[in-house]
């Protein structure tokens, strides 16, 4: 029993900060509506063309505004109230749902209006992020941020989960108007917590404005090698292992075809299941070196994917990736929560949304190259042992990342 305390989900933000649970609440319900969407956009677009490389275009729309939003949008977080910028995005979000319901309920529906849809929501999403993100640490304690970051992964995993199987069921049913209807309506009441959240004003007096502000975060991370270096780690991780476009075609290789949507999902069950045991995670003080290790534990699952036998072996390799990369993530959260001051915050939250919005694109373009010229299993495997070795290069040649003891760091938080 004494074992299973240290594991088991700390609960504690949820149960001591009112602050938190809006949030929580508003970010868990808003993604489930979101995901609900993406599924119908892209049956609603397949529909309309029959065209894979229609679809595939979905994500060319959505890759500039990771870019440009997300920076822009780590800016204005530390320039303005982080509640009121939140709430304009979730309400603008709102009317682009409201689009894309009055587009489905056309006799012939416009095709233009799901891309433009698609690429405002993705601008949209990276311009609020930062602002969600870097809020969190003046809403709990720092003794509770590996907890509060394994919550709301918690969250966002069941939200990856449930999201898309409603999305499907919708679909294959009523149609995209009642999945769009309940994105609605999943905005509403996001909206709703958000506007009950206490006001979260900007700090400090620093001058951050234009692209001198964003030069001045950029500076920051550069000088801040632990913090370069947890973002190597994740791009490097996410653009030579990211296995995802590549889950079909193995699922024809171990003549599991009926399995790709397990395949799809497990990832996310492993990282619910770590979310669920992450209690420990509050006790670790090397965020550094648990990145890392975290990171390569990501790299060799994906090797014993690619060199998996049967289904269920690939199955179980997917479950620990999920599990790997939400120890990552839980790790790359409290170190950057626990050490950027809070009028910095914001443009740095910006660079991480970017770190790990940029990997899994190059790692969709990697994937999909080298599978067609060396087959799927060696891209998988060799992909997987490229991210094994570049953790431990970045570690090398950033050893402050290795080094770094949240116990012996001044709190400029």
């Amino acid at each position: 029993m004494g074992w299973l305390a240290r594991v088991r989900m700390d609960v504690s933000p949820l149960r001591d900060s009112v602050e938190f649970r809006k949030l929580f609440a508003s970010n868990t319900i808003t993604l489930l509506g979101s995901e609900i969407t993406e599924v119908a956009v892209l049956v609603q677009v397949t529909r309309l063309t029959g065209s894979p490389l229609a679809v595939g275009l979905l994500g060319v729309v959505q890759v500039v505004p990771v870019v440009v939003c997300s920076l822009y949008g780590g800016l204005l977080a530390d320039r303005v109230d982080r509640r009121v910028l939140a709430f304009g995005c979730e309400a603008v979000l709102l009317v682009i749902t409201v689009g894309l319901l009055l587009n489905s309920l056309l006799p012939h529906p416009a095709l233009w209006v799901l891309y433009v849809a698609a690429g405002l929501a993705m601008s949209l999403a990276a311009l609020q992020r930062p602002s969600l993100d870097a809020v969190v640490p003046r809403l709990v304690g720092k003794d509770q941020l590996a907890a509060s970051a394994a919550l709301r992964s918690a969250g966002t995993d069941v939200s990856l989960i449930v999201g898309p199987a409603i999305g499907g069921a919708l679909m294959a049913g009523p149609g995209p108007g009642w999945a769009y209807g309940i994105d609605a309506v999943s905005f509403l009441i996001s909206i709703g917590f958000l506007f009950v959240l206490r006001p979260i004003p900007r700090t400090g007096d620093t001058d951050v404005t234009g692209l001198r502000g964003i030069a001045d975060g950029v500076r920051y991370a550069l000088g801040r090698h632990e913090l370069l270096g947890s973002y190597l780690v994740d791009i490097a991780a996410m653009t030579l292992a990211f296995p995802v476009a590549l889950f079909p075609f193995m699922a024809v290789v171990l003549h599991a075809s009926w399995a790709q949507g397990l395949m799809f999902s497990a990832s996310s069950v492993g990282a619910l299941l770590a979310s669920a045991t992450s209690g420990w995670t509050g006790g670790v003080h090397r965020h550094g070196r648990a990145i890392a290790i975290a990171a390569a534990a990501w790299g060799a699952t994906i090797v014993g994917f690619g060199l998996s036998p049967n289904i269920g072996v690939a199955i179980a390799f997917l479950v620990l990736s999920g599990a790997a990369d939400m120890y990552s993530g839980i790790f790359r959260m409290t170190l950057w929560n626990g050490t950027v001051p809070d009028e910095m915050r914001g443009r740095l939250a910006g660079l991480e949304v970017l770190s790990y919005g940029v990997g899994p694109v190059l790692g969709q373009v990697r994937g999909g190259a080298m599978a067609s010229r060396f087959g799927i299993r060696l891209t998988l495997a060799s992909g997987g042992i490229a991210c094994v070795l570049a953790s431990g290069a970045v570690c090398l040649t950033l050893p402050r990342l290795w080094r770094f003891d949240q116990r012996t760091v001044a709190q400029r938080v």
